[in-house]
């Protein structure tokens, strides 16, 4: 087992706060493992006074599997925050599982709340999780809900939800995952008896991925700690990449402010990349001005240079992409060994239709969305239906008034809807009666357009990027998000002559998405993931693709803070790679002019 000089550091550190900063591919696990096994061994620790937290279930059974097979003592903690303060609850409370409330049917809650206000089913598919984020964030932040501003919807009715929603689960003896936090905090502080217990309890705490720890779970842990403080925490501040759940990577870099006495260790050697890998990925994150100073050393030596390139087009950029994955092939890298990484999953659609094409299996660790089921395309189809196919009720109520025309649906009772019917209706409002015959005469004109005309006229002729815009005011929507989901959909109109052919690809793409899913996840294929979810993996080949301004760092990426985290996803994902990174840009995206990221600064100023 090969155990560096710095790692030998944090294994035998013995009592009091220690902060170990450990780099990607640096040993973590490693090194709390022995850790744990040190203190049991060299300093008589009793394993059942040792408490390991992780963020994730999987990490915490691997964790304990990695020390079971070092150790044969008995009685260690590993558990997630939310396991480990459930536990403190329930010898409280006596509470169940079945006191718990899951995340389905808190979605099922927060769903029935949002139809209450009246709005369209897809407004409230779309600010379901939204609204769900945004009460987690009001609780792990401790806000006053007085003092909170909604992001994803007017501040009253979000008040109105919170508080609905909070009577709703309190009623019925359910607490969310976030209650395991509150009430945890809460109860620690009324009652020091118990606090007491506890801190005996747990005398040595250790916490893994400190960097994604959100405030109440960093104040639950202060006072656990207390009065000893052994408190051992491994993390990389330029690893945390979850500020959007309200994880504060400026608690670990304030930790020494809080613990003064605190060692500080850190992990500099990678045994996991290449020497280009790692120096890149460096030259990269050194820019953030938020962060602790360390350089890391790679272990192992030569290795090929980053391959950053540029593409006129996203097209082209896929293409290459496959021809980079055959040669890989016939070199003898199976496919699981080979990534591509996405800023979100959104933007895998390109790729996927791309690989489906030239038949190269892939496996999505996120949901991959079906551009094609999105709602704006469903209103794209839907106009194409009705000016090839007459006026279906259904598909005339949904986009009867996408942009507004005014049209009520009590004007609509049939199952086949007439304009001469609808004139009548109407016929004593001659204002009523123009909008009617602009859309039939819309409708006509699609009628003989091939797709990529068709979609194009139902943007501009048909006014629809009109709504489009207006829907993004009302949601505080950037109009980009929406407008670059309908430039996908008519770039994938673009190659077919008529909208029978187009139609047919579609139904294709949808097939191959169902296949994929039911396959044996095992199977080996290329992984297609987002920067977030490929955190804590690694492969021998890495493409991170569409390295643009806009997209990485992300459009919503304001201020300057955003601007760091997104500058640590991007190293995150770099570091994902052993032996090959490629990182893409294109020069264009459905004929607008493109940037380069700011993040790829380093390698373009000198050439590569």
């Amino acid at each position: 087992m090969q155990i560096s000089h710095a790692q030998s550091r944090a294994i035998a550190h013995g009592a009091g706060p220690a902060i170990v900063l450990a780099g990607p591919g640096s040993g973590k696990t490693l090194v709390i493992t022995q850790r744990t096994k040190y203190l049991i061994e060299q300093h008589h620790v009793n394993p059942q006074e040792i408490l390991v937290i992780t963020f994730t279930k999987a990490a915490a059974e691997e964790m304990r599997g990695r020390f079971q097979a070092a150790s044969d003592a008995r009685g260690v903690t590993f558990g997630t925050f939310h396991a480990v303060f459930f536990g403190i609850l329930r010898h409280a409370y006596h509470y169940t599982a079945a006191n718990i409330l899951s995340e389905e049917r808190k979605f099922q809650i927060l769903q029935q709340l949002l139809r209450g206000l009246r709005l369209e089913a897809q407004d409230i598919k779309e600010m379901l999780p939204e609204v769900a984020a945004e009460i987690s964030l009001v609780k792990n932040e401790q806000i006053d809900l007085s003092n909170y501003y909604s992001r994803s919807c007017p501040e009253d009715a979000f008040r109105l939800i919170y508080q609905r929603y909070e009577q709703i689960h309190r009623e019925q003896n359910l607490l969310d995952f976030d209650d395991m936090m509150v009430y945890t905090y809460e109860l620690l502080n009324a009652r020091p008896d118990i606090l007491a217990a506890w801190q005996r309890r747990f005398r040595y705490i250790l916490v893994d991925e400190f960097q994604d720890i959100n405030l109440l779970q960093y104040r639950i842990l202060r006072l656990l700690a207390a009065p000893e403080n052994n408190l051992f925490i491994v993390g990389d501040d330029d690893q945390s990449i979850y500020r959007f759940r309200g994880a504060k990577p400026e608690i670990m870099l304030g930790f020494a402010r809080d613990f003064p006495q605190a060692v500080k260790i850190v992990l500099d050697q990678n045994f996991r990349s290449t020497a280009p890998v790692i120096d890149g990925a460096m030259r990269v994150i050194g820019e953030n001005v938020n962060r602790y100073r360390k350089k890391i050393q790679p272990v192992r030596g030569g290795g090929a240079g980053i391959d950053v390139r540029e593409f006129d087009s996203q097209e082209h950029e896929s293409l290459y992409l496959v021809k980079c994955i055959r040669k890989s092939m016939e070199e003898g890298i199976p496919l699981s060994e080979i990534a591509v990484l996405l800023r979100t999953n959104q933007g895998a659609g390109p790729f996927a239709q791309r690989l489906t094409e030239f038949q190269l299996p892939f496996v999505m660790r996120d949901v991959l969305p079906n551009i094609f089921d999105h709602w704006i395309a469903q209103d794209i189809f839907a106009y194409l239906h009705l000016a090839r196919e007459g006026l279906d009720r259904r598909e005339f109520l949904q986009v009867m008034n996408r942009p507004v025309r005014y049209i009520g649906r009590d004007a609509v009772d049939e199952e086949r809807v007439s304009f001469e019917t609808l004139e009548q209706y109407y016929e004593e409002k001659p204002w009523m009666l123009e909008r009617l015959d602009q859309m039939e005469d819309d409708l006509q004109r699609l009628r003989d357009l091939p797709p990529f005309a068709a979609v194009n006229y139902i943007r501009y002729g048909i006014r629809y990027g009109e709504y489009l815009d207006e829907y993004a005011r009302q949601r505080k929507l950037k109009t980009e998000e929406l407008t670059d989901l309908y430039d996908e959909i008519a770039q994938s109109a673009r190659p077919y002559r008529t909208c029978e052919e187009w139609f047919a690809h579609i139904e294709e793409y949808r097939q191959a998405l169902q296949k994929r899913s039911a396959r044996d996840r095992q199977e080996d294929a290329v992984v297609l993931a987002t920067l977030h979810s490929a955190k804590g993996l690694e492969f021998r080949e890495v493409f991170v693709v569409d390295v643009n301004e806009g997209v990485i760092p992300h459009r919503k990426a304001c201020v300057e803070a955003d601007i760091e985290e997104e500058r640590r996803l991007f190293y995150v994902g770099m570091t994902r790679a052993r032996d090959r990174l490629h990182l893409f840009y294109t020069k264009q995206r459905y004929g607008k002019a493109q940037e380069p990221s700011r993040f790829l600064r380093p390698f373009l100023e000198d050439g590569g």
